[in-house]
């Protein structure tokens, strides 16, 4: 056989192997949330006076992102209330009863995302349920995504977001001091994500 048909024949053999492997696409790698670096931030209206503002701390969750592919992307995260912190031990404990966030009875909020909506190369929004005190409410959080890279050490791959929200504190039953206390709740979420291919992405909350 003339060798310029025996190459013909390799490269098509080739290309016919390779092609199936094209026509998959990559999956989303998989991220753990970096607690220390994770943190949520939220305010209200205090009488007029002020808008105070209080830190919460994410216990676990996980991230699955498709840098290429947004729309393959989810996620789930647990929230402790019990790491409220409004700057002020007597105030920790006085937002922490039953009339507010009620942590003794629901310790927990609990975040899953439905859908990824992407905006432009860096922006989107996230939709997904929040389930706070016992009630589960839709949510939007329109985001920022900020980089994908690895740290300062070259340890981790992170993957590093920034969101915001608008909550109605009445939608998950909280209405006490209804005419001294702001009903619209500001939320930031500054998030880190580090891939960790090995994780279970259907673990429990705590």
């Amino acid at each position: 056989m003339p060798t310029s048909r025996l190459t013909s024949r390799l490269l098509l053999a080739l290309v016919g192997a390779w092609l199936p492997l094209a026509a998959i696409p990559a999956a989303p790698a998989t991220y753990r949330y970096d607690t220390t670096h994770s943190q949520i931030l939220f305010s209200i209206d205090h009488d007029g006076f002020s808008r105070p503002f209080g830190r919460l701390h994410i216990a676990q969750g996980w991230l699955r992102f498709d840098v290429d592919d947004w729309s393959q992307s989810a996620t789930e995260l647990d929230i402790d209330l019990a790491s409220l912190d409004m700057g002020d031990a007597a105030w920790n404990a006085a937002v922490l009863k039953p009339a507010f966030l009620d942590a003794n009875g629901a310790r927990y909020a609990h975040f899953s995302s439905t859908s990824v909506e992407r905006k432009d190369a860096s922006h989107g929004v996230l939709h997904g349920n929040l389930t706070l005190r016992g009630v589960t409410r839709p949510v939007e959080l329109p985001f920022t995504f900020n980089r994908l890279g690895t740290t300062i050490y070259g340890m981790h791959t992170t993957a590093g977001f920034s969101a915001t929200a608008m909550l109605n504190r009445d939608d998950f039953g909280i209405t006490a001091n209804a005419h001294s206390i702001g009903h619209g709740v500001s939320v930031w979420l500054e998030l880190e994500a580090v891939q960790d291919d090995h994780l279970n992405t259907h673990q429990g909350s705590p």
